[in-house]
């Protein structure tokens, strides 16, 4: 009966369609893409098992069936837009399900498989890692195993293909190890090129042909009527269709079931074998278990903090020791940093001594001083392994640390005992010794002079039997901050007794006037310091203090001769009274005396402005004035006439360089502003000698700014003349500031060219107009060939350089002649006039440009 009723519904809709054809022949665009035996285009026509139906209903409705040759994804996209009415082949899955109308009967079932070449060896879905997939785009196929394989973690390369025939060539090709394709095809195809199918084959898959458009749904509609009543009957076209193509392929394997209901005996064994060994590894935990309890037991009672860090540095484990020092519990230490627990400091360190364990496999000892986030310092003595697996690679790191505070703490308060004073902290004699001894050695090295201080209170034993060795104890350590207060971490300030100490000057400098007026200064403020008054509890104390020094250079080679030296000195200030300073080379106080003089002396009379500028002129071949120098000249009432040779590096050294600079500046610049009124002297630049100190001053650049401003000076008629010490000292800080002044319109010549350290690096990057020769290589440069020769190559080197050279401390026609023979076009020196008064020179120039030699 059910037959019958498939058989008249059948009639029914044929008698329908037939009509509608009768009125108009139903064209169907089919899309066709090559998937033998299932699908393929024979003579332009569709063919294959879902060609051949499709024709049989066809021919019974009347239908013309119009082949469209396209790929899968052609395919798929025409039937989108509506190119084509049906797409024969394919799988129903949720998404297709949402998009695409399906008839109810699929006309076969399929699945995929997997195929390869014989030496790719895949059983499993899990074998696939690092396989490389040809696969057909934007089928159930690509869809299924991009699923399968993110969900198993596998490292799987899918290389989408356009045609199954594009997946096995690209397997032939080696750009993949495997294509997957449904079974029908696949196995035709492995056959013929030499492939093999693998036991993986997944997603069996029931096979539709598909609409987009609505109006397809009849047509969808009558192909699931015939597809009903065909699979009630043996004889149909459906079972003939089937059978024709299977048979041409040869008899089709069926689907597997005997490899299934092995892989489920397997199955099977694997689950008895499984809840065997799930039996043994429980027993197994269970002894692993108490012997871990054990085991904590014994680590948690050793008087050792132990721990466990992975390779990340991250605790795995930790003892009863470690959980208490940390003042938290194993659970809160497991999977953290010691950056949780430390200061960054400390983290850093630690950091550091267990990498070494674990990228470079050492074992490590150290003493750590470890600081917790709250502060608590302590001192561990850690030895640190490297733990490995059975193949050698190092996963973790097992440190055992010791609590070392307490030792150290006793091994601090022995040494202070040992090398300090009590009552100070100061150094005692014994350290003094032996900071002394090696300040020496240090000072023979490297050329640096140093300075051995005594000091000693006036009247100190008053303190103590006025007012008690409380009182006087008190005294002494505030006399003892004061004085460390002064000093720098290299040098030692040390008490001998009573009230008595010494301090160690190290490193102080090269140049020996300058290392004395270094100590003689420090003195100075030392005195100041100790003669403020003291608090000693309800008693306020004034007192004073006398110094003795002795320069390391006095006795280099004997260090007892310093400490002898040194008492000498202090024994002599004291005579002198409280407040005094003696040195115990007598030459040298007798210098140190001069200098005093001379600076006292120097302030006054730039406070009084009673230094002069004086002026001499610098000429070319032909003797004529092109520019002058200003030179600084000091005559005192007392001290009589000055050298600048002696006053200048004492300004330098006491800052007064600062505001002398400043000045001669501005008389620079005021002079070049009058002559700006003078037709016979605007053309004349003037150059003026600037000192490192000066240069380096902060607010260098912006006082000659403002002198210019205000005298309104064309460019280049302002020169600055520098030394080549100034350059040693940040190179580029000079450069910039240079460049600054240069925009300004300023101009620079390196004056005593050749003496100094100037290097050729040093001449290319700074913006210089003029190198000058050192007078010393002038004067010595008729008789020594070695000068004739500097002197010569500093011309050469100035012309390639583009810069402009002058001699100068020309004094003889001799040194003039043979200086033009060797090229030298600019000249200065007392053979075209001495320095004197501006307004003297001024004159002298206005009645004529050129001078004559004297």
């Amino acid at each position: 009966m059910r037959n019958f009723w498939g058989f008249c519904l059948a009639i029914i809709a044929s008698l329908a369609v037939a009509q509608t054809a009768v009125a108009q022949p139903l064209t169907l665009r089919v899309g066709v893409y090559e998937n033998p035996p299932k699908l393929l285009l024979n003579n332009g026509q569709v063919s294959g098992i879902f060609g051949d139906l499709i024709l049989q209903i066809a021919s019974q409705e009347g239908w013309r069936i119009e082949a469209v040759p396209c790929t899968w994804n052609e395919c798929l996209q025409f039937l989108q837009r509506g190119d084509i009415d049906l797409m024969p082949d394919v799988a129903l899955n949720t998404e297709r399900d949402e998009t695409l109308l399906f008839h109810e009967t699929p006309f076969l079932h399929s699945w995929s498989q997997l195929y390869g070449k014989r030496t790719l060896k895949v059983t499993t879905l899990l074998d696939l890692d690092k396989v490389r997939i040809a696969v057909l785009e934007n089928s159930i196929q690509e869809s299924y195993l991009s699923d399968i394989t993110q969900n198993f973690g596998l490292d799987v390369t899918l290389i989408p293909v356009s045609s199954f025939d594009e997946g096995f060539q690209a397997v032939l090709s080696n750009r993949a190890e495997a294509v997957a394709a449904n079974h029908l095809y696949g196995d035709i195809k492995a056959r013929d090129l030499g492939l093999e199918p693998t036991p993986v084959m997944f997603q069996p898959a029931r096979l539709f042909v598909v609409a987009s458009q609505p109006e397809m749904q009849p047509i969808l509609n009558t192909i699931d009527v015939y597809l009903q009543a065909w699979q009630q009957d043996p004889q149909s076209p459906l079972y003939v269709t089937l059978k024709k193509w299977r048979a041409n392929i040869g008899d089709a394997e069926p689907f597997p079931w005997a490899l299934v209901i092995g892989l489920i005996s397997a199955l099977l064994l694997v689950v008895g074998v499984s809840l065997l060994l799930r039996k043994r590894i429980k027993q197994r935990t269970l002894e692993l278990v108490h012997s871990e309890l054990k085991l904590n037991t014994i680590l948690d009672s050793v008087e050792a903090y132990i721990f466990i860090k992975d390779r990340e540095l991250r605790y795995q484990y930790a003892n009863k020791k470690v959980c208490d020092y940390l003042g938290t519990t194993p659970k809160q230490i497991i999977g953290q940093t010691d950056a949780m627990f430390f200061d960054a400091e400390t983290s850093a360190h630690l950091r550091e001594n267990d990498l070494r364990v674990i990228e470079e496999g050492l074992r490590v000892s150290d003493e750590e001083d470890n600081v917790t986030k709250n502060g608590d310092i302590r001192h561990f003595l850690s030895v640190k392994i490297p733990l490995q697996d059975a193949q050698g690679k190092i996963y973790a790191l097992c440190g055992i640390s010791t609590d070392i505070t307490e030792h150290i703490h006793i091994k601090e308060s022995l040494n202070q005992l040992e090398y300090y004073d009590s009552i100070t902290g100061l150094a005692n004699r014994k350290l003094l010794l032996q900071n002394l001894e090696h300040a020496v050695t240090s000072a023979q090295r490297t050329g640096y002079e140093g300075a051995l201080v005594a000091i000693d209170l006036t009247h100190f034993t008053i303190i103590n039997e006025t007012f008690g060795h409380v009182a006087g104890d008190k005294l002494l350590q505030e006399v003892a901050q004061r004085i460390r207060a002064r000093i720098d971490e290299t040098d030692t300030a040390a008490r001998l007794g009573s009230d008595d100490f010494l301090v160690i000057l190290e490193d102080i400098s090269q140049d020996p006037d300058q290392a004395v007026m270094a100590v003689r200064n420090w003195a100075r403020e030392v005195l100041d310091s100790l003669a403020q008054p003291y608090e000693l509890g309800d008693i306020k104390h004034s007192t004073t203090a006398s110094i003795g020094i002795t320069m390391f250079s006095d006795n280099p080679d004997n260090v007892a001769g310093l400490l002898k030296s040194a008492d000498l000195a202090i024994s002599e200030a004291k005579a002198q009274g409280g407040g005094s300073i003696r040195f115990f080379n007598p030459t040298m106080q007798e210098t140190i005396s001069r200098r005093m003089l001379i600076e006292s002396a120097l302030r006054r009379a730039v406070q009084h402005q009673e230094l002069e500028v004086y002026l001499q002129p610098q000429v070319n071949e032909h003797g004529e004035v092109i520019a002058g120098e200003l030179l600084l000249r000091w005559t005192d009432p007392d001290l009589g006439t000055i050298c600048p040779a002696e006053f200048i590096p004492i300004a330098e050294a006491s800052g007064l360089i600062i505001p002398i600079g400043t000045w001669v500046i501005e008389q620079a610049c005021r002079t070049l502003r009058d002559w700006q009124q003078i037709d016979a002297l605007k053309h004349i630049p003037l150059a003026v000698n600037i000192s490192p100190r000066q240069f380096r001053h902060g607010g260098f650049v912006a006082q000659v700014e403002h002198c210019l401003r205000e005298a309104h000076l064309p460019e280049g008629l302002l020169e600055l003349e520098i030394t080549e010490g100034m350059l040693i000292d940040n190179i580029d800080a000079t450069v910039k500031r240079m460049c600054k002044l240069g925009d300004l319109g300023v101009r620079f010549s390196l004056d005593d060219f050749g003496t100094g350290y100037a290097s050729l690096a040093y001449l290319k990057k700074l913006p210089l107009y003029q190198l000058k020769i050192d007078q010393s290589f002038v004067r010595d440069m008729l008789s020594d060939a070695n000068d004739e020769v500097i002197t010569k190559t500093i011309i050469g080197l100035a012309e390639n350089l583009n810069f402009s050279v002058i001699a100068e401390g020309v004094e003889t026609v001799k040194q003039l002649e043979h200086l033009k023979v060797l090229g030298c076009k600019k000249f200065q020196g007392y053979l075209f006039g001495k320095p004197a008064p501006i307004i003297e020179w001024q004159q002298r120039l206005m009645a004529s440009s050129t001078v004559t030699i004297e």
